[in-house]
């Protein structure tokens, strides 16, 4: 344990660092000062709204700075995931027919700001609503005046914090959908993150869903 306070400046700088390091300006077409120059306005915000919010544990995170399948396609940024401590990278499961994840749209309420990236606050994994169907998780969310994570959101938050992707402490995002009863979903699979889906009415004990505060902050 440290007692170094909370830096959410500083945290902001590292997970911007972060996917310069992992090759995501070049994935959407930028240089490196280019993709930083894009998302550096919400740095302020970012210092702003996680005031009062506690550092990082295993299973939540104060904020992340989430890039959009408007700038980076979501089959990249999925081979860019690693577990914690290993190298293998991430896939999608190959139940997604080709072209279903452009299906993939953020609920009705939601309130995701349009544009390349966002932020996203108090964002947790969800350990809370394992073993209940997304349908009862997403009444146990919204009760708790937050609101589930999108596939991008999901993305965000094991690039950013690989910790939160655990054995039997894996999560639907339910904040995605297409019109049917399949909820994405993030799990592991042979030692790597895995981007798959399941459906809306079934528990797994493994499984819960991930929420967050209900406001995200975009570019202006």
């Amino acid at each position: 344990m440290t007692d170094t306070p909370f830096d959410p400046g500083a945290e902001f700088d590292r997970q911007v660092h972060r996917l310069v390091e992992l090759g995501y300006p070049a994935l959407a077409g930028l240089s490196p000062e280019s993709f930083r120059d894009l998302v550096v306005p919400l740095r302020a915000a970012a210092v702003t709204g996680a005031t009062g919010l506690p550092a990082p544990t295993e299973g939540r995170v104060p904020f992340l700075l989430v890039v959009t399948r408007d700038l980076v396609p979501v089959e990249a940024r999925v081979a860019l995931t690693t577990l914690a401590g290993k190298s293998r990278p991430g896939i999608v499961d190959r139940h997604y027919a080709e072209g279903d994840l452009a299906r993939f749209d953020p609920i009705k309420e939601l309130e995701v700001p349009a544009g390349p990236a966002y932020l996203l606050f108090d964002v947790d994994r969800g350990e809370e609503t394992r073993n209940l169907a997304p349908a009862s998780a997403m009444e146990v969310i919204t009760g708790q005046d937050r609101l589930p994570l999108t596939i991008d959101e999901g993305l965000a938050f094991v690039t950013l914090h690989p910790p939160a992707l655990a054995k039997n402490k894996c999560f639907s995002l339910v904040g995605s959908r297409c019109g049917d009863k399949r909820v994405p979903a993030i799990w592991i699979s042979q030692g790597a993150p895995k981007l798959g889906w399941c459906w809306w009415g079934n528990p797994h004990t493994w499984l819960g869903s991930a929420s967050a505060h209900p406001v995200r902050v975009g570019l202006e």
